[in-house]
C-alpha cells in the first residue's frame, strides 16, 4: 500500500530517537487538496494514540497508522525525504486521483469553477474535505476562515450554488476551526 526510501527511514529514525517514548507510530492522513495535490499531516504518535478506525500496518519494521478516510488515496504511495536549498523535508510521490469517485469530483469542479472566483474578491478560499454518502464537507480558508459572515456564506452562496449544481447533495457541512484563524471573527 504504502513504501518508505532509504532516506526517508533514516531521516524517520533519527526523529524518533529524539523523542522519550518507546512505542512511537507514524501517522498519515490526507488533510486536504490544493493546486500542487494532496496536503499531508505526517506525525509521530505513541502506540495507542490516534483514531480508532486508523489502517494500522507494519512497513520495515516501522508501525504506521493511516487514516482511514485517506487510504484509498494512498494505495501505491511512497514516503521520501528530500533534500533543498533551504534544508529539506518528507515528500509523498502519490500517483492517485484527488477523488477517486464521480460525486466528489463534480463538488470539487463546482468549488473550484464557480465558488472559488466568488469568494477570492474577498480573500476566501473553500475546499472540498469529503463528500459522505450525500453530504459534502467543505472547510472554508484565507479571508473566509473566522469571518463572522462565514455562515451567511455558506448558507446563501456555497450550499446554494453546490446543491443547484449537484442534486445528489442535500447538505453541505462547514468542518472549519474557524477560531484558528489568523484574524478570527473579524
Amino acid at each position: 500500500m504504502l513504501s518508505i526510501t532509504s532516506k526517508a527511514r533514516e531521516m524517520l529514525d533519527s526523529f524518533a530517537e529524539q523523542s522519550d517514548e518507546n512505542e512511537l507510530a507514524l501517522r498519515i492522513e490526507i488533510i486536504g487538496r490544493g493546486p500542487k495535490g494532496f496536503q499531508y499531516d505526517l506525525q509521530f504518535v505513541t502506540g495507542g494514540d490516534g483514531a480508532e478506525d486508523d489502517l494500522v500496518l507494519k512497513i520495515d519494521g516501522i508501525t504506521v497508522r493511516v487514516a482511514a478516510r485517506s487510504v484509498q488515496y494512498l494505495e501505491g504511495t511512497t514516503l521520501d525525504f528530500r533534500e533543498t536549498l533551504m534544508g529539506g523535508g518528507f515528500a509523498f510521490d502519490n500517483p492517485n486521483p484527488m477523488w477517486v469517485d464521480e460525486l466528489s469530483q463534480k463538488v470539487a469542479d463546482i468549488i473550484t469553477q464557480e465558488i472559488n472566483p466568488a469568494v477570492a474578491s474577498h480573500g476566501g478560499v473553500v475546499e472540498l474535505v469529503g463528500v459522505d454518502e450525500d453530504k459534502a464537507i467543505i472547510a472554508f480558508g484565507g479571508g473566509c476562515q473566522g469571518c463572522g459572515m462565514a455562515d451567511v456564506t455558506l448558507k446563501q452562496g456555497v450550499e446554494v450554488m453546490i446543491k443547484d449544481k449537484v442534486p445528489e447533495i442535500i447538505e453541505v457541512i462547514d468542518a472549519t476551526d474557524h477560531a484558528a484563524g489568523t484574524n478570527p471573527f473579524y
